[in-house]
This record gives C-alpha cells, sequence and structure tokens, in this order.
C-alpha cells in the first residue's frame, strides 16, 4: 500500500501531476481531509489552556477527539482509494476467453467497483462528522485562528464533496438496487455538507465582524 503520509509534499503532488490514473480526485479527497483535520487540531490546541478562550475548551475537547485520528486515516484512506481504483483497472484487464473467464472478469469487476465506492464514501462520512464541529469552533475557539477553522471547513468539505464524486461514478457500474440506494446516500450527505459548509463560513463571518 503507498503511504502518501510519507511523501514530501512534491512527492505528492508530482504523484499526481503523472500521466498515471492513480493518485487521483479521490487520493486528492482523502488528503485533503487530513490536512483540514490537521488544521482543526491546530486551532483546537490553541484554545485549550488558553483563559482567554475558556467558553471554548469543551467544544475544542471534543473536536479534538474526532479531527485527531483523522489525520492518519486520510492518508490511509487515500492509499485504500489508490488501490480500489487499481483494482478496478486489473479486474477489466482480466482474460475473457472462455465462459469462466466471462464470470470471473464479471464478479472481479463488481466486487472491485463496490470498494471503489465503499472507499471514498467513508472518507466522505468521516469529513461530513468533522465538518459538523466546525461551526461552533469557528463561534468559540481561538478568535485569533478563526480563519484557520475556515480553511479548514473549506478543506474538509472538498473532501466530502470531493470523495462523494467518486461514489457517483462508480455507482453507476453496480446492480440497478444497489446502485440508486448508494446515489440517494450520496445525495443526502451532500446536501448536509452543503448547508454545515455554509454555517461554517456565516460563523466565520460573523467571528470575524464581532
Amino acid at each position: 500500500m503507498t503511504e502518501f503520509g510519507e511523501f514530501t509534499l512534491e512527492e505528492y503532488r508530482d504523484a499526481l501531476a503523472s500521466g498515471k490514473p492513480t493518485p487521483g480526485g479521490g487520493t486528492a479527497a482523502a488528503v485533503a481531509l487530513s490536512q483540514g483535520a490537521a488544521l482543526a487540531v491546530m486551532v483546537c490546541n490553541l484554545t485549550i489552556g488558553k483563559e482567554r478562550w475558556t467558553d471554548g475548551w469543551n467544544h475544542s475537547e471534543y473536536c479534538l477527539r474526532i479531527a485527531t485520528p483523522l489525520m492518519s486515516l486520510g492518508h490511509e484512506l487515500a492509499a485504500a482509494d489508490s488501490e480500489a481504483f487499481d483494482s478496478v483497472m486489473a479486474a477489466f484487464r482480466l482474460p475473457k476467453e472462455s465462459d469462466e473467464d466471462v464470470e470471473h472478469r464479471k464478479d472481479a469487476i463488481l466486487a472491485s467497483t463496490r470498494l471503489a465506492s465503499e472507499v471514498p464514501l467513508k472518507t466522505a462520512k468521516e469529513a461530513l462528522v468533522l465538518l459538523k464541529c466546525l461551526p461552533k469552533l469557528a463561534e468559540v475557539g481561538n478568535a485569533n485562528a478563526v480563519t484557520d477553522v475556515a480553511v479548514a471547513s473549506l478543506l474538509v468539505s472538498a473532501a466530502c464533496k470531493g470523495a462523494l464524486f467518486n461514489v457517483q461514478i462508480n455507482a453507476a457500474g453496480l446492480p440497478d438496487d444497489e446502485g440508486v440506494s448508494l446515489l440517494r446516500e450520496v445525495d443526502e450527505i451532500r446536501e448536509q455538507a452543503k448547508i454545515v459548509s455554509r454555517e461554517v463560513m456565516t460563523a466565520v463571518h460573523d467571528r470575524l465582524n464581532s
């Protein structure tokens, strides 16, 4: 498994820019989740223990418990996303000379496509949980870092919405009932992310203007 967390920024950038299909958007979304989580952790750490921001300690501690594991999990999901897509490509390259080959290839394509949907769906769900912490963090966290909450929100929102696009495109390769159910879940998460993203930005602007 590729350890994107061990890449330098330049190595990661160049890997994205290469002519290979992976790493791609799903990986980038998961890395964005890790980066957004790291910024949220920073704001929490700049709030907890500071007498001026005592009103924000409890929520920052709560947010910290959610964001901290996502710094690593985001990188794990990034690697899993690349591997899942590679498995789809490998399945399509399987031989189809005999009826047995055709059936095996069909099963492999379905299994790999299902995995390629599940990984970004997890990225999106994890991102949404973190995103929901951020409006309150913008309200009660260290005011000097409120713009960092804004950037964290943009990254986490991009992670969520970007991952959902990957779920959506892979859902087309699943059986109808399964694909329809998955797309319904995509729509629900996307709508929630849109609403919460706006809440974060409203809280940030209110704090900046107060």
